[in-house]
Protein backbone atom coordinates (compact mmCIF):
# COMPACT_ATOMS: atom_id res chain seq x y z
CA UNK A 1 0.00 0.00 0.00
CA UNK A 2 0.98 3.31 -0.48
CA UNK A 3 2.49 5.88 2.25
CA UNK A 4 -0.12 8.52 3.00
CA UNK A 5 0.83 12.64 3.86
CA UNK A 6 -1.12 15.06 4.43
CA UNK A 7 -0.27 18.60 5.60
CA UNK A 8 1.68 20.16 2.48
CA UNK A 9 3.05 23.19 4.05
CA UNK A 10 5.84 25.02 4.42
CA UNK A 11 7.53 21.97 6.13
CA UNK A 12 5.27 19.48 5.05
CA UNK A 13 5.65 20.18 1.22
CA UNK A 14 9.56 19.80 1.07
CA UNK A 15 9.34 16.73 3.64
CA UNK A 16 7.08 15.21 1.19
CA UNK A 17 9.04 15.52 -1.24
CA UNK A 18 12.01 13.78 -0.29
CA UNK A 19 10.15 11.02 0.37
CA UNK A 20 8.65 10.85 -3.07
CA UNK A 21 12.42 11.71 -4.60
CA UNK A 22 13.28 8.48 -2.37
CA UNK A 23 11.04 6.45 -4.05
CA UNK A 24 8.30 5.89 -1.54
CA UNK A 25 5.13 5.16 -3.08
CA UNK A 26 2.76 8.18 -1.45
CA UNK A 27 -0.58 9.66 -1.95
CA UNK A 28 -0.63 12.72 -0.68
CA UNK A 29 -3.73 15.63 0.36
CA UNK A 30 -3.84 18.91 1.17
CA UNK A 31 -6.42 21.80 2.22
CA UNK A 32 -4.99 24.18 -0.47
CA UNK A 33 -4.53 22.10 -3.64
CA UNK A 34 -2.11 23.71 -5.26
CA UNK A 35 0.50 22.83 -2.75
CA UNK A 36 -0.01 19.65 -4.15
CA UNK A 37 0.92 20.42 -7.73
CA UNK A 38 5.12 19.82 -7.19
CA UNK A 39 4.22 16.79 -5.27
CA UNK A 40 2.04 15.41 -8.24
CA UNK A 41 4.86 16.45 -10.77
CA UNK A 42 7.24 14.46 -8.66
CA UNK A 43 5.33 11.12 -8.90
CA UNK A 44 3.09 11.43 -6.13
CA UNK A 45 -0.87 10.26 -6.04
CA UNK A 46 -3.15 13.36 -5.56
CA UNK A 47 -6.21 11.96 -3.21
CA UNK A 48 -9.80 13.54 -3.53
CA UNK A 49 -9.82 13.93 0.83
CA UNK A 50 -8.38 12.76 3.72
CA UNK A 51 -10.47 9.69 3.53
CA UNK A 52 -8.96 8.75 0.68
CA UNK A 53 -5.81 8.65 1.80
CA UNK A 54 -6.42 6.11 4.70
CA UNK A 55 -8.20 4.43 2.88
CA UNK A 56 -5.13 3.48 0.18
CA UNK A 57 -2.59 3.89 3.12
CA UNK A 58 -1.48 1.41 5.96
CA UNK A 59 0.72 4.17 7.15
CA UNK A 60 -0.42 8.15 7.34
CA UNK A 61 1.94 11.13 8.57
CA UNK A 62 0.10 14.20 9.34
CA UNK A 63 2.13 17.72 9.75
CA UNK A 64 -0.89 19.64 10.36
CA UNK A 65 -1.39 23.44 11.18
CA UNK A 66 -3.10 23.12 14.00
CA UNK A 67 -4.77 21.05 16.79
CA UNK A 68 -7.94 21.76 14.83
CA UNK A 69 -6.57 20.38 11.59
CA UNK A 70 -5.46 17.44 13.09
CA UNK A 71 -8.72 16.17 14.28
CA UNK A 72 -10.37 17.27 11.22
CA UNK A 73 -8.17 15.27 9.03
CA UNK A 74 -8.85 12.25 11.00
CA UNK A 75 -12.38 12.63 11.58
CA UNK A 76 -11.99 12.75 15.45
CA UNK A 77 -15.01 12.92 17.23
CA UNK A 78 -16.99 11.40 14.36
CA UNK A 79 -17.85 7.35 13.02
CA UNK A 80 -15.18 8.39 10.56
CA UNK A 81 -12.63 8.40 12.41
CA UNK A 82 -12.67 4.69 13.54
CA UNK A 83 -12.79 3.70 10.00
CA UNK A 84 -9.78 5.70 8.93
CA UNK A 85 -7.34 4.99 11.86
CA UNK A 86 -8.39 0.84 12.64
CA UNK A 87 -5.33 -1.22 10.60
CA UNK A 88 -3.16 2.22 10.41
CA UNK A 89 -0.31 3.81 11.94
CA UNK A 90 -0.29 7.24 12.00
CA UNK A 91 2.58 9.00 12.23
CA UNK A 92 2.18 12.42 13.58
CA UNK A 93 5.30 15.19 13.15
CA UNK A 94 3.55 18.71 13.72
CA UNK A 95 3.55 20.42 16.83
CA UNK A 96 0.22 20.33 19.32
CA UNK A 97 -0.07 20.40 22.96
CA UNK A 98 1.49 17.20 25.20
CA UNK A 99 -1.96 16.67 26.59
CA UNK A 100 -3.75 16.38 22.87
CA UNK A 101 -1.37 14.34 21.82
CA UNK A 102 -1.66 11.79 24.86
CA UNK A 103 -5.49 11.64 24.27
CA UNK A 104 -5.06 11.30 20.26
CA UNK A 105 -2.89 7.96 21.50
CA UNK A 106 -5.32 6.64 23.91
CA UNK A 107 -8.18 7.36 20.91
CA UNK A 108 -5.97 5.78 17.89
CA UNK A 109 -4.89 2.83 20.13
CA UNK A 110 -8.73 2.29 21.35
CA UNK A 111 -9.98 2.40 17.56
CA UNK A 112 -7.61 -0.32 16.41
CA UNK A 113 -4.51 1.76 14.82
CA UNK A 114 -0.76 2.73 16.32
CA UNK A 115 0.21 5.60 17.01
CA UNK A 116 3.43 7.67 16.54
CA UNK A 117 4.40 10.44 17.74
CA UNK A 118 7.34 12.19 15.26
CA UNK A 119 7.85 16.56 15.64
CA UNK A 120 11.16 17.31 13.54
CA UNK A 121 13.14 19.99 14.56
CA UNK A 122 14.35 22.50 12.07
CA UNK A 123 12.93 25.04 9.90
CA UNK A 124 12.61 24.98 5.76
CA UNK A 125 16.19 25.07 4.65
CA UNK A 126 16.53 21.82 6.77
CA UNK A 127 13.44 20.21 5.47
CA UNK A 128 14.32 20.58 1.94
CA UNK A 129 17.99 19.22 2.44
CA UNK A 130 15.89 16.11 4.28
CA UNK A 131 18.40 17.51 7.33
CA UNK A 132 15.44 17.28 9.85
CA UNK A 133 15.61 15.73 13.52
CA UNK A 134 12.98 13.56 14.77
CA UNK A 135 11.86 12.80 17.76
CA UNK A 136 10.19 9.22 18.48
CA UNK A 137 7.39 8.19 20.66
CA UNK A 138 5.04 5.15 21.28
CA UNK A 139 4.71 1.84 20.83
CA UNK A 140 8.02 0.34 20.44
CA UNK A 141 6.90 -1.84 17.55
CA UNK A 142 5.31 1.09 15.47
CA UNK A 143 8.10 3.38 16.43
CA UNK A 144 10.60 0.58 15.07
CA UNK A 145 8.51 0.16 12.14
CA UNK A 146 8.45 3.78 10.89
CA UNK A 147 11.97 5.07 11.76
CA UNK A 148 13.72 3.98 8.45
CA UNK A 149 10.41 5.69 6.57
CA UNK A 150 11.75 9.10 8.27
CA UNK A 151 15.54 8.58 6.91
CA UNK A 152 14.12 10.69 3.67
CA UNK A 153 13.28 13.73 5.86
CA UNK A 154 15.59 13.35 8.88
CA UNK A 155 19.23 12.51 8.92
CA UNK A 156 18.48 11.43 12.61
CA UNK A 157 16.08 9.89 14.89
CA UNK A 158 15.97 9.61 18.47
CA UNK A 159 13.65 7.53 20.69
CA UNK A 160 12.34 9.41 23.58
CA UNK A 161 10.07 6.91 25.39
CA UNK A 162 6.26 7.14 25.86
CA UNK A 163 3.94 9.67 24.72
CA UNK A 164 4.40 12.81 24.71
CA UNK A 165 8.01 12.83 25.44
CA UNK A 166 8.59 13.69 22.46
CA UNK A 167 6.63 16.59 21.69
CA UNK A 168 7.55 17.62 25.45
CA UNK A 169 11.43 17.19 23.65
CA UNK A 170 10.70 18.95 21.26
CA UNK A 171 8.91 21.98 23.24
CA UNK A 172 12.56 22.11 25.44
CA UNK A 173 14.20 22.34 21.81
CA UNK A 174 12.38 24.99 20.42
CA UNK A 175 12.27 27.17 24.17
CA UNK A 176 15.75 27.05 23.08
CA UNK A 177 15.66 28.33 19.65
CA UNK A 178 13.28 30.78 20.44
CA UNK A 179 15.05 32.61 23.13
CA UNK A 180 18.37 32.56 21.07
CA UNK A 181 17.56 33.71 17.98
CA UNK A 182 15.00 36.78 19.64
CA UNK A 183 18.41 37.13 21.56
CA UNK A 184 20.69 37.43 18.36
CA UNK A 185 18.14 39.79 17.45
CA UNK A 186 18.38 42.33 19.97
CA UNK A 187 22.28 42.16 19.75
CA UNK A 188 21.67 42.80 16.41
CA UNK A 189 19.29 45.58 16.48
CA UNK A 190 21.90 46.98 19.99
CA UNK A 191 24.51 47.45 17.34
CA UNK A 192 22.39 48.95 14.60
CA UNK A 193 20.78 51.45 16.86
CA UNK A 194 24.80 52.33 17.87
CA UNK A 195 25.51 53.09 14.56
CA UNK A 196 27.98 50.08 14.30
CA UNK A 197 29.16 48.28 11.47
CA UNK A 198 26.50 45.34 11.26
CA UNK A 199 28.34 43.32 8.56
CA UNK A 200 31.56 43.74 11.16
CA UNK A 201 29.27 42.62 13.72
CA UNK A 202 27.95 39.86 12.37
CA UNK A 203 31.25 38.94 11.39
CA UNK A 204 32.69 39.01 14.77
CA UNK A 205 29.91 37.25 16.28
CA UNK A 206 30.61 34.29 13.50
CA UNK A 207 34.07 34.50 14.41
CA UNK A 208 33.35 33.57 18.27
CA UNK A 209 32.13 31.18 20.32
CA UNK A 210 28.51 31.95 20.15
CA UNK A 211 28.36 31.28 16.60
CA UNK A 212 25.76 28.32 15.30
CA UNK A 213 24.13 26.76 12.50
CA UNK A 214 21.14 29.16 13.63
CA UNK A 215 23.01 32.74 13.75
CA UNK A 216 24.81 31.49 10.48
CA UNK A 217 21.39 31.50 8.48
CA UNK A 218 19.35 34.24 10.56
CA UNK A 219 22.56 36.83 10.72
CA UNK A 220 22.68 37.14 6.60
CA UNK A 221 18.41 37.74 6.91
CA UNK A 222 18.74 40.32 9.78
CA UNK A 223 21.73 42.13 7.42
CA UNK A 224 19.44 42.03 3.85
CA UNK A 225 16.01 42.43 6.14
CA UNK A 226 15.27 39.33 4.68
CA UNK A 227 12.08 37.99 6.17
CA UNK A 228 11.10 35.26 3.19
CA UNK A 229 9.81 32.63 5.91
CA UNK A 230 11.97 29.59 6.94
CA UNK A 231 10.20 29.77 10.48
CA UNK A 232 7.07 31.83 10.55
CA UNK A 233 6.26 34.45 13.10
CA UNK A 234 2.82 33.32 13.85
CA UNK A 235 4.14 29.73 14.48
CA UNK A 236 6.83 30.61 16.72
CA UNK A 237 4.01 32.48 18.47
CA UNK A 238 2.32 29.49 18.84
CA UNK A 239 5.12 27.10 19.70
CA UNK A 240 6.03 29.80 22.72
CA UNK A 241 2.20 29.11 23.62
CA UNK A 242 2.40 25.03 23.94
CA UNK A 243 5.80 25.56 25.87
CA UNK A 244 4.34 28.52 28.04
CA UNK A 245 1.07 25.73 28.91
CA UNK A 246 3.62 22.99 29.22
CA UNK A 247 5.58 24.88 32.02
CA UNK A 248 2.38 26.02 33.77
CA UNK A 249 1.18 22.79 34.07
CA UNK A 250 3.95 21.61 35.82
CA UNK A 251 4.38 24.59 37.91
CA UNK A 252 7.72 25.79 35.80
CA UNK A 253 9.02 29.44 35.90
CA UNK A 254 9.92 30.76 32.32
CA UNK A 255 10.64 34.16 32.04
CA UNK A 256 13.05 34.06 29.34
CA UNK A 257 10.10 32.51 27.21
CA UNK A 258 7.53 34.87 28.63
CA UNK A 259 9.49 37.85 27.34
CA UNK A 260 9.79 36.16 24.10
CA UNK A 261 6.07 35.71 24.00
CA UNK A 262 5.31 39.55 24.53
CA UNK A 263 7.56 40.28 21.61
CA UNK A 264 6.28 37.53 18.91
CA UNK A 265 2.91 38.69 19.47
CA UNK A 266 3.75 42.15 19.10
CA UNK A 267 5.71 41.13 15.80
CA UNK A 268 2.55 39.14 14.65
CA UNK A 269 0.15 42.47 15.97
CA UNK A 270 2.24 44.45 13.05
CA UNK A 271 1.42 42.53 10.29
CA UNK A 272 4.62 40.25 10.17
CA UNK A 273 2.55 36.35 11.33
CA UNK A 274 3.88 34.88 7.73
CA UNK A 275 7.08 36.56 7.74
CA UNK A 276 10.24 34.86 9.26
CA UNK A 277 11.10 34.47 12.95
CA UNK A 278 13.86 37.14 12.67
CA UNK A 279 11.64 39.71 11.84
CA UNK A 280 10.50 40.13 15.42
CA UNK A 281 13.07 42.61 15.01
CA UNK A 282 10.37 44.81 13.87
CA UNK A 283 9.07 44.39 17.55
CA UNK A 284 12.29 45.43 18.93
CA UNK A 285 12.15 48.57 16.49
CA UNK A 286 8.81 49.39 17.22
CA UNK A 287 9.56 49.05 21.26
CA UNK A 288 12.56 51.34 20.71
CA UNK A 289 10.93 53.88 18.86
CA UNK A 290 8.06 54.31 21.02
CA UNK A 291 10.32 54.47 24.05
CA UNK A 292 11.89 57.76 22.45
CA UNK A 293 8.23 59.08 21.41
CA UNK A 294 8.61 58.90 17.77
Amino acid sequence: MDVGFIGLGVMGQPMALNLVRAGTPLVVWNRTAARCEPLRAAGAEVADGPAEVFARARTVILMPADEAALDTVLGRGTPDFARRVAGRTVVHMGTVSPGHSRGLEADVRAAGGRYVEAPVSGSRGPAEAGRLVAMLSGEDAAVEEVRPLLSPMCHETFLCGAVPNALLTKLAVNLFLITMVTGLTEAFHFADRHGLDRRLFLDVLDAGPMASAVSRTKAPKLLARDFSVQAAASDVLKNNRLIAGAAREADLASPLLDVCHALFHETVALGHGGSDMAAVLHALEARTDRDRGR
